[in-house]
């Protein structure tokens, strides 16, 4: 099952890159974490939730230590589209002042951050697909940053298994 999981976790990092992007401009990372990599980021994120008393950090840790892979996107230096629409809360894409955040940085444009989410979308839709369990958390991205696992503004992780009952529901 190990190399059944690790093939899919490829073909859904195949879906996140070639993913529709708004003005064809790529903002986007991606990583396949395994083994020791995946006990490394489960540990920091139960750490770094019991340190800042942060709810379900280490619910999602121990699920992401059952998981065969995880595949993490960030959204990467991403440049605004330049519409000057005001969906970021800027009427002027000249406006946005990144700034960094505790977990995440931002703000970012608003068109990148769809980018993103169509990204995420591909990726679970062919985890779907090979009928492999799996969740987009939040929390893996805000660990995975804190961690340097992968540059980004906004990251995003989503752990994948193989098993009899869904470990990412009803926990």
């Amino acid at each position: 099952m190990k190399q059944v999981t690790q093939t899919v976790a490829q073909f859904m990092n195949i879906s996140a890159i070639t993913a529709p992007k708004a003005g064809g401009s790529n903002y986007l990372k991606t990583k396949i974490l395994e083994e020791q990599e995946i006990k490394k980021l489960a540990d920091a994120m139960i750490k770094y939730g019991k340190e800042n008393k942060k709810k379900n950090f280490d619910r999602d840790g121990e699920n992401v230590k059952k998981s065969s892979a995880v595949l993490i996107i960030s959204l990467n230096e991403a440049k605004a589209l330049g519409l000057n629409c005001g969906a970021c809360g800027y009427n002027n894409c000249n406006d946005l002042e990144m700034r960094k955040g505790e977990e995440f940085d931002g703000p970012v444009c608003a068109w990148r951050l769809i980018d993103l989410g169509i990204a995420l979308g591909s990726a679970v839709k062919t985890a779907a697909l090979f009928n492999v369990d799996n969740r987009i958390m939040y929390r893996i991205g805000a660990v995975a940053k804190k961690e340097k696992i992968i540059d980004g503004e906004i990251v995003v992780g989503i752990p994948i298994s193989i098993t009899g009952k869904n470990i990412y529901f009803d926990r």
